[in-house]
């Protein structure tokens, strides 16, 4: 009799062990949140709700940022880890909107390989000028660039980059010349439209808006359909005649496809109750950033609707990865 005990003891471990990670409970380990950017506002946005998720949990939520390849390294990261909602990947619109169309072979495949979780946040675009550009308005910016094509600049931190598919969207919808800079980041493309090198840029709201504050740069209109508190008296570009008008990065948690959907439900729970807490909400709108949460069917919607969206921007202007 105590034979058989001591040989369920051993057996019991190793049949658990044996299971398919779904019917783990979970979590039954700490978490690798793998996000696909170096430092920045991407890294403060998984930090800041990692620990309240990690709180809920009651394990550890340790971020690993794996940058490069535009998010294409840490999305095939995330994909050889096993489908049991210990891995965490920070998607963003470049990895699950625009790469699929800016690349003819991806590492990954943005619907198969993933599942949602849940919309973390969207960060508008700014659109900001050099204060010596003689225009105060989008209207004037429009009027300005038609009469001199080809003389005003516009910088981005790369082919495909929602700075660049901004000032694609201008240049289709206006009918405009505007001569595309990329740049190694928009911290530099912000600079030269400081220093007057460069003529305007669509950075996201966070970045830009200190400087828009100080009168460094002259901010024309915030891409979202609504006013930010931010910069409160600044009119939306849908407010300065480009109807619907709706740029900047969005940023939302997903795991491998196959986890668990109990698993996928916990995570989703953990997330929006993490992102309606005053403190994560607060941070969130002080770097002009809006706080979102939605469900997976929701985020999986909103993730088609904005890869057809770019789509057709991409192909029409005829963009290509750097």
């Amino acid at each position: 009799m105590r034979l058989f005990r001591s040989a369920a003891l051993v057996l019991v471990p190793a049949l658990l062990a044996a299971l398919p990670a779904q019917a783990q409970v979970f979590p039954s380990k700490p978490l690798r949140f793998i996000v696909p950017f170096p430092s920045g506002f991407s890294d403060a946005l998984a930090r800041m709700t990692a620990q309240k998720v990690a709180e809920a949990l009651g394990q550890p939520v340790v971020i690993d940022n794996r940058p490069g390849g535009s998010g294409q390294i840490g999305a095939q990261e995330t994909v050889r880890a096993p489908a049991d909602g210990h891995t965490l990947f920070l998607g963003h619109i470049g990895t699950h909107s625009v790469n699929t169309h800016l690349f003819d072979k991806l590492s990954y495949d943005p619907e198969r390989d993933f599942t949602p979780v849940t919309l973390l946040a969207s960060v508008p675009s700014l659109l900001v000028i050099n204060p010596l550009l003689p225009v105060k308005s989008v209207k004037e910016l429009v009027a300005h660039a038609r009469a001199n094509p080809g003389r005003l600049s516009y910088g981005t931190p790369g082919s495909g980059s929602s700075a660049h598919l901004a000032g694609e969207l201008l240049k289709s919808q206006a009918k405009l010349f505007i001569v595309h800079i990329p740049y190694r980041g928009t911290a530099p493309a912000l600079q030269d439209v400081i220093g007057g090198r460069l003529d305007l840029i669509f950075d996201t709201l966070a970045q830009a808006a200190p400087h828009a504050k100080t009168g460094r740069v002259r901010a024309l209109a915030v891409g979202s359909l609504k006013r930010q508190a931010i910069l409160p008296e600044v009119p939306t570009m849908d407010e300065s005649g480009f109807p619907g008008w709706q740029t900047g990065p969005w940023f939302g948690v997903m795991v491998r496809n196959g986890t668990a959907e109990s698993t996928v439900k916990r995570l989703n729970e953990e997330f929006t109750r993490a992102l309606s807490s005053p403190e994560v909400r607060n941070l969130l709108v002080t770097q002009g950033a809006d706080p979102v949460g939605n469900t997976p069917e929701q985020f999986a919607a909103f993730m088609r609707s904005e890869t057809a969206r770019w789509g057709k921007v991409v192909k029409e202007m005829g963009i290509k990865a750097d």
